[in-house]
């Protein structure tokens, strides 16, 4: 991944809060992850996707909790891209207990402060995606857009691209043979306002306490 320093350059991680390892099979989150990576990649974004059920992420609210935990590799990562893609699966009208747990450990952040009083996480752009089988995806967005604010991550206008079935449907987003065009276009406006602002913040920081 590019050096978040070189100004020529943006950077994103998006990480896939499905319940299921690589070793459970294909995800949905997954796809409409790519979908976004695929529209950041015509503004010049590079990307990655990182599963987090492949990593032992230990209960807790700090940076490291000891041995064997795997958070404090990525939170460096999450720290050294410009723009962070939180994607979930809706399970239960909420967000899955994984998407929860990596809130829960950036919750560090709040007191993980530079020398002019900003959160580590400043000058950072999120954005969402959300998948499920039912309706959801605005309150599951809700829930992620205020945690990700809280812990010093920007948004921009329209910082989510979702897909949800029909209620009681079998149908999953990654088993769609096209993409809607109004998932595909939402996503696109996802992309471009994602970069900009990350662009506009990466020129320009937000001010200090001092």
């Amino acid at each position: 991944m590019a050096d978040r320093k070189d100004p020529g350059k943006l950077t994103a991680i998006a990480l896939n809060a499905t319940l299921k390892t690589s070793a459970g099979g294909a995800s949905s989150t997954r796809s409409m992850l790519q979908l976004v990576l695929d529209a950041l990649a015509r503004h010049g974004v590079e990307g990655e996707i990182v599963r987090l059920a492949d990593h032992d992420i230990k209960p807790g609210v700090t940076s490291d909790e000891g041995e064997g935990d795997a958070w404090p590799d990525l939170r460096r990562r999450i720290l050294a891209a410009d723009i962070l893609i939180l994607g979930t699966p809706i399970w239960l009208g909420q967000p899955s207990s994984v998407c929860k747990r990596a809130l829960e450990r950036m919750d560090a952040f709040l007191s993980e402060t530079d020398d002019q009083g900003r959160m580590v996480s400043y000058g950072r752009v999120a954005a969402v995606a959300v998948v499920g089988n039912e309706d959801g995806a605005h309150h599951v967005s809700a829930e992620l857009y205020q945690a990700l604010n809280d812990v010093g991550f920007t948004l921009a206008p329209n910082a989510v691209a979702y897909w949800v079935g029909e209620a009681m449907g079998s149908v999953d987003f990654q088993d769609l043979e096209t993409v809607p065009d109004k998932v595909t276009s939402t996503a696109a406006t996802l992309a471009r306002n994602t970069a900009h602002l990350a662009r506009l913040l990466k020129g320009s920081a937000y001010p200090g306490e001092t």
